[in-house]
């Protein structure tokens, strides 16, 4: 990710039927960034929707409009933002409102003070349901211990970024909420404030049950990449040789036991388990092997699984 361009801040805001809500905040956005006196883009990406919010943010200026084909998700969504945007930082926010622009000041103040490569907004007082809420805090309590990220709201999207921070990075699934785990594990340093977090005015949450399934999936895969990204075949080839070994250990006694004429195995299920945790346990370590061998191509090339409708820009870069 060369940046060529003079460009300080790149405001990346993912949307998706937010059609009441784009105009007003974009608004927002440009009175906080016109403050900050330094060169600016705001990046909008529209994740396939179905309302008129492409059409509200066609008539905005300064914008860069980002349409995907269809709704690929929030981390397709700032995928796209982060390889497009110009800027020497990057501020994501959701597009629904309920992060407040005016907290970006303190965000990059925070940054500057502690030679942050990342900065996390906390919504410490959240302005959702009841059962949002919980199920936030559920899946808090598990990325705790599975994650690690030692950030109190990982998934708030109000953050701000060194460019830096993605120039090897790709986002796949519903993953912008382990970005910060995934810095960190690169040695990126990460700092946190408190921000303010407001009630929806306008549309309809795109929070569900699928959502949440989706990240703790997620959730699972991220715990593995930093376990065992580097080493597949240590968790793989590990269980197969357990598995074999008590399947070859539990064979010999069966046959010791048989000759001996201490029991019977006629019709008995032993010998097919033994047979089983031998098999199983082969299976596994060529599982780990395989592994090893396409985790270090893994990275070869650039992929994506979105697909961009086109790219519209109004308005000239303000400075």
């Amino acid at each position: 990710m060369n940046n060529g361009s003079s460009l300080k801040y790149s405001i990346i805001v993912p949307v998706y039927n937010e059609e009441d809500n784009v105009v007003p905040l974009h608004k927002e956005i440009v009175s906080i960034m016109d403050t900050l006196q330094q060169p600016y883009e705001i990046l909008f990406v529209d994740d396939g929707s179905r309302d008129r919010t492409f059409e509200r943010l066609n008539v905005l200026s300064p914008v860069k409009i980002i349409r995907f084909r269809k709704n690929f998700g929030q981390t397709a969504a700032l995928d796209a933002g982060f390889k497009h945007a110009q800027g020497e930082i990057f501020i994501t926010m959701d597009g629904d409102g309920q992060n407040d622009p005016a907290d970006i000041p303190r965000l990059l103040q925070k940054m500057r003070d502690g030679d942050y490569d990342l900065v996390s907004g906390w919504r410490k007082n959240r302005k959702d349901d009841m059962s949002k809420r919980f199920l936030s805090r559920g899946a808090n309590f598990l990325r705790k211990f599975l994650v690690a990220d030692n950030i109190s709201d990982s998934g708030c999207t109000l953050k701000t970024y060194r460019r830096e921070c993605f120039e090897d990075l790709d986002l796949f699934g519903e993953i912008h909420r382990f970005i910060p785990a995934m810095l960190k594990w690169k040695g990126f340093t990460i700092g946190e404030i408190e921000v303010n977090h407001r009630p929806r005015t306008a549309g309809q949450t795109k929070y569900n049950w699928k959502r949440v399934v989706k990240g703790l999936v997620d959730m699972v895969s991220v715990w593995f990449w930093r376990k065992y990204s580097g080493r597949p075949l240590h968790l793989f080839g590990g269980l197969g040789v357990l598995s074999g070994a008590a399947g070859l250990l539990l064979g010999v006694y069966l046959a010791i036991a048989r000759l001996a004429g201490i029991i019977s195995l006629q019709n008995s299920i032993w010998p097919l388990i033994s047979v089983f945790l031998i098999l199983a346990g082969i299976q596994l370590f060529i599982s780990g092997l395989l592994g090893d061998i396409a985790i270090k191509t893994y990275f070869n090339g650039k992929r994506s699984n979105y697909s961009i409708r086109d790219i519209a820009s109004r308005g000239k870069d303000v400075s």
